[in-house]
């Protein structure tokens, strides 16, 4: 049950902020456009590296958690092994 409500909040809050992500991504295009229109492009190419750098950090962070659990368990696996040697 008391998943079922994280569930129900989770989903009520998402619709509610999501129209004010929108509302964002337009402003963001409308500066740039205007930029772009006068002839200035370096603030495009400053979004366009935040963007990406936004993008690459879930994988990046991913990465590293794996990689330490990685590690984490061929540490346990081989003392496991190396207990079991001296029964």
């Amino acid at each position: 049950m008391k998943m079922l409500k994280r569930i129900y909040l989770s989903l009520f809050l998402f619709l509610t902020f999501s129209s004010v992500v929108f509302a964002q991504c337009a402003m963001c295009r409308a500066s740039i456009e205007n930029n772009v229109s006068n002839g200035e492009t370096t603030i495009g190419a400053g979004l366009n590296t935040g963007i990406l750098y936004l993008f690459a950090m879930p994988y990046l962070i991913a990465a590293v958690i794996g990689f330490l659990w990685y590690r984490h368990s061929k540490r346990r696996k081989t003392k496991f092994v190396f207990q079991g040697d001296k029964f």
